[in-house]
């Protein structure tokens, strides 16, 4: 039987509303499910302390709220030291498992759900080989000091670092990059990304959709980004409606993490900010496959200019696109036995 050093105060409203069995949504924005996967996950068996239970249960509301260490603290009935040690400890041990949740498809039957499920997003077959869509996200931080601190401001002029993320058709993560200034170009993020520089993702003949603010490559990754306006020609425009219809799914995974926890909009520090978006995306990629959804504030589009990229090299991937282009407005063949000259009885 587990000995702890201090017991649990029962109570504690919020305490009384989780062990009481009601809804835990509104308090730690993660169902009963996806909080026994986390603590499954996280093989917590720890015999000391205030218990693996409450622990989780703590960086769980300070993560869903927002809320200052202060107000965790009185929220719980526990000290303010407690919260901080509990909350950093648990970002720690949630970081620690994110191979196991967030990873590329692992064999080709996979890799081919996720080409179906974008080719049913996008609403037309020439989508059927992708892989994925990526897209980067601003996290707010606090403004770092000294003469590097004006890096971090953003175009809408707060500070932030960026969250660069592929996800599948179901909106799960399967990749993340995290860390840049706010201030630094999507496509440059991209550049230094492991996903670019080691080319190992998507496998040939697969792409992944990007937004305008991306080159259009298929060297050493295939991205194919919508046609730049003015668009020529109805061609172009139906692409582009396709296009946008498959890769905005990112955005709305953007928009459900950022309404399941509310702490990542907070100015937190800039050395903690990663392990705390690493940690959001985890659980929210649990969340995703329990199917535990909430009312996603769909994250607006701010489509960069083109970055540094843009040039010689973002033309790689045209002749591809423009061979979906012609797949999307080619009409659909007619069955061999089709007869054109058929009358119909009236």
């Amino acid at each position: 039987m587990a000995r702890h050093y201090c017991a649990i105060n029962a109570t504690v409203p919020v305490l009384q509303r989780y062990f009481g069995g009601e809804d835990t949504r509104p308090d730690f924005r993660l169902g009963r499910e996806a909080i026994q996967q986390l603590t499954v996950a996280l093989k917590t068996d720890r015999q000391h302390g205030w218990g693996p239970t409450l622990e989780t249960l703590v960086f769980l509301f300070w993560l869903a709220t927002g809320s200052a260490y202060r107000v965790v603290s009185r929220v719980f009935s526990m000290p303010l030291p407690t919260v901080h040690r509990v909350v950093h400890k648990i970002v720690d041990e949630v970081v620690a498992v994110l191979p196991q949740f967030v990873h590329f498809p692992r064999t080709q039957e996979e890799l081919q759900v996720v080409g179906d499920g974008f080719a049913r997003l996008a609403n037309h077959q020439a989508f059927g080989k992708t892989a994925g869509a990526v897209d980067g996200c601003h996290i707010r931080i606090k403004c770092p000091g000294g003469p590097d601190g004006h890096d971090y401001k953003n175009r809408k002029l707060f500070p932030s670092v960026v969250l660069q993320a592929v996800c599948d058709h179901q909106g799960r993560f399967i990749d993340i990059f995290v860390g840049y200034p706010g201030s630094v170009h999507d496509a440059r993020i991209l550049k230094n990304s492991p996903i670019y520089t080691r080319g190992t993702y998507p496998p040939p003949g697969y792409f992944l959709l990007a937004d305008g603010g991306y080159p259009c490559l298929q060297e050493p990754l295939a991205l194919i980004t919508p046609y730049k306006r003015p668009v020529r020609g109805m061609a172009e425009q139906r692409f582009n409606y396709h296009h946008s219809k498959g890769r905005t799914i990112i955005e709305r995974a953007f928009g459900m993490m950022k309404t399941r926890f509310r702490c990542i909009f907070l100015e937190a520090h800039t050395l903690f900010v990663p392990k705390v978006v690493t940690a959001c995306v985890i659980l929210h990629n649990i969340c995703v496959g329990v199917g535990d959804e909430l009312e996603e504030v769909v994250e607006e589009e701010d489509n960069q200019p083109p970055g540094e990229l843009d040039g010689g090299e973002s033309q790689s991937g045209a002749a591809w696109r423009a061979a979906l282009t012609n797949e999307v407005s080619a009409l659909h063949e007619a069955p061999l036995d089709h007869d054109y000259f058929c009358q119909v009885n009236n």
